[in-house]
């Protein structure tokens, strides 16, 4: 209503209509009602600005997301789990107080940042031209909203003719794979190694050295078993992020995902596109805190609910 209040050509009954229209003259709590019983209903409301149904809108960018997201998630988890194993195995090791000291700045760096020097060392002074920076555009089968052209004299990128191969996804995932795994991978690399130590001194493991069990085998069947169950737990938690995408790396790299289409529309005031994502995020993250809790009882039988 901000907009029309400064159009001085509308009168107040003018406004008055609008507001009626709009359901403003009801109380909060009812327009929050009727609000939530039409996305319930699959009518998440049309955006203000590309006048087009939210819900299709955020259907469109999920794939994107999931496939960056996915990713990301599978390497930090590949470079993460095996490092904080050998840090905890190897502890107060060179090998160690490196692994650790990388795991502290990949927390501690800003993704922005980091994104931004992936692509001035790569892009502007490698001139790296196997992982572009930007320029993915899923436009030949989705309606980007936010798609600018990308090349001299106003064309698209040379995707919009026929669909990306394989390679040509990779390549535009490098980047920002990168950005995210570092964090990610910072993060579980702790969390695995404090497990494997806690873990690794506990009477079974020195009962099962007694009965001359070879090391391999303590270490794969026992330690590794019990240390890395409550990163799982942590891992369910972090799974609605995947949904959500990357606000800052998707941005940054120009992917055509949730956390640009979240962006674009916070920066021109959207709220029907952004109430539509919040409340997927909303819902994702008790969902999957559920999930959290039963996966931790399953894997471990000492956790009880009554």
């Amino acid at each position: 209503m901000a907009a029309f209040e400064e159009n001085p050509s509308l009168t107040a009954e003018d406004m008055a209509r609008l507001e009626q229209l709009m359901g403003l003259d009801q109380p909060w709590y009812v327009r929050y009602w009727n609000w939530l019983t039409q996305m319930a209903q699959g009518d998440w409301g049309t955006s203000n600005v590309t006048k087009r149904p939210v819900l299709d809108m955020i259907l469109e960018r999920m794939p994107a997301t999931l496939q960056l997201m996915l990713v990301a998630f599978a390497v930090e988890l590949l470079i993460a789990i095996p490092i904080g194993i050998l840090s905890a195995l190897k502890q107060y090791s060179l090998f160690d107080h490196i692994a650790t000291f990388v795991a502290f700045v990949g927390q501690a760096i800003p993704v922005f940042w980091f994104g931004l020097v992936l692509i001035i060392i790569f892009n502007m002074l490698l001139r790296n031209p196997i992982s572009p920076s930007s320029g993915f555009d899923w436009s030949h089968f989705t309606a980007c909203s936010d798609c600018k052209p990308l090349l001299p004299g106003g064309g698209m990128s040379p995707y919009d003719v026929q669909a990306p191969t394989i390679w040509q996804r990779i390549a535009h995932m490098i980047l920002p794979v990168t950005t995210l795994a570092l964090f990610g991978a910072g993060t579980y690399t702790r969390y695995m190694r404090g497990q494997m130590l806690e873990v690794i001194h506990l009477d079974y493991i020195r009962t099962a050295r007694a009965k001359g069990l070879t090391e391999q085998r303590i270490i794969t069947r026992h330690a590794i078993k019990n240390a890395i169950t409550p990163v799982i737990t942590i891992m369910a938690l972090q799974l609605p992020t995947l949904f959500g995408g990357a606000l800052f790396t998707e941005t940054i790299y120009s992917w055509p995902g949730m956390g640009r289409l979240f962006y674009y529309h916070a920066q021109r005031v959207d709220y029907p596109v952004l109430m539509g994502i919040v409340m997927i995020n909303s819902v994702l993250i008790i969902a999957f805190n559920l999930l959290a809790d039963i996966t931790y009882a399953l894997l471990d039988p000492r956790v009880q609910y009554e």
